[in-house]
């Protein structure tokens, strides 16, 4: 007997997403769901002339729900065919060439601060609860936190606006059946598998584990001692990030063969570290779950975008906006997707306190610029 509208909505509220796999009315309730919006219902209703008795949105969801079950074959087809309508529509609606241009002007990327998930839990706990002077705290305004909001707002929104440039690389394709109405977890179904999609880099950490796990020293530490061999010196009170910036540029602009070995070493340990990544995605995928942050954990199905830029793996951020490099691969993927198999996609992983063992399903499509 199929499950009913109330157990989908405690699954889906407790973040078991992984229950929805394979379930046919489980994928229905989420694409019914992804609709139940009241411009988007009441299109719906009008189009396939459903007749619904209740006017509140979220009884509608309800009552729609359990008439779709009624004949999901039926009703999957129709939902479908809704969704990519609307979805062509608001794809029309976005500037793509605009947009991109002006992602080009952001010319670097900094956060301005340490903090990892929440700026107002940063700017709290280091200067409200730990300032006591008022006219301390104003001068830290005008420079430290000046630099860490303005850091994180044009972060933001570059991150906002080319992951919705990726997102519609994903949502054009005939495999891809997006959520036009927002899921939480949820940003497209491929081939009825839901998939939260994840934009990001080659973890700094994830390398550093890489590099002890092969028997190399701390990338800084390296740094630090083959600097001292070439007669370099740096400012060693700074920030481990500015003392890393500082060596580098350093060996570069000495350009002589022992700087140039120095950081070509470096690169080919990175390199063999993606190339293990490539070959074994899994590995990473799971890293990427146990590491997420604590704010926004979750368990759902992922489609991970890992971006990187070998001659430079500070600069991969600029790939979010290199569409002539991130199309071809993604529709390559898309193209492909059909030859996996449930269990090509399947990862196990635990986390911090948390005592349940997730199973969710998950992949990760590798964008390189050689």
């Amino acid at each position: 007997m199929p499950k009913d509208f109330n157990y989908w909505k405690k699954v889906h509220d407790s973040e078991k997403i992984d229950e929805f796999n394979g379930d046919t009315y489980g994928i229905l309730w989420l694409k019914t769901k992804s609709i139940a919006r009241k411009e988007l219902l009441a299109e719906f209703i009008h189009h396939y002339k459903i007749n619904l008795k209740e006017t509140s949105i979220t009884k509608q969801f309800i009552e729609l729900y359990n008439y779709l079950s009624a004949d999901p074959v039926k009703s999957h087809r129709i939902l479908n065919e809704f969704i990519k309508i609307t979805n062509k529509s608001q794809v029309g609606l976005l500037d793509t060439e605009h947009l991109v241009s002006e992602l080009f002007k952001m010319k670097s990327f900094d956060w301005g601060g340490d903090y990892n998930n929440s700026l107002d839990k940063y700017l709290v706990s280091r200067y409200v609860k730990v300032i006591k002077s008022y006219d301390t705290l104003l001068s830290k305004l005008e420079t430290e936190i000046s630099v860490a909001v303005q850091g994180y707002v044009l972060n933001s929104w570059y991150n906002h606006w080319s992951s919705i440039l990726i997102e519609h690389i994903f949502k054009s394709h005939d495999t891809v059946l997006p959520a036009v109405g927002q899921i939480k977890s949820v940003d497209f179904f491929i081939d009825d598998i839901p998939f939260d999609l994840k934009v990001t880099y080659l973890p700094a950490e994830f390398i550093k584990l890489m590099r002890s796990n092969a028997g190399h020293p701390v990338e800084l530490t390296y740094l630090k001692q083959e600097a001292k061999k070439a007669g370099i010196n740096f400012d060693k009170d700074a920030k481990a990030s500015d003392i890393h910036y500082e060596i580098v540029e350093k060996m570069k602009d000495k350009n002589d063969k022992f700087c140039l070995s120095v950081l070509n070493t470096i690169k080919e340990q990175k390199t063999q570290i993606l190339k293990d990544a490539i070959s074994n995605p899994k590995k990473l995928a799971k890293w990427l779950y146990e590491n997420q942050g604590e704010m926004r954990f979750g368990s759902e199905n992922r489609l991970f975008l890992v971006l990187v830029d070998t001659d430079d793996f500070d600069n991969s951020w600029k790939l979010k906006r290199n569409l002539e490099l991130l199309k071809p691969t993604i529709i390559s993927y898309l193209d492909d997707f059909k030859n996996k198999k449930m269990t090509d996609l399947e990862v196990s992983f635990s986390y911090k306190d948390k005592l349940n063992e997730f199973k969710p399903l998950t992949d990760i499509i590798f964008v390189v610029k050689e």
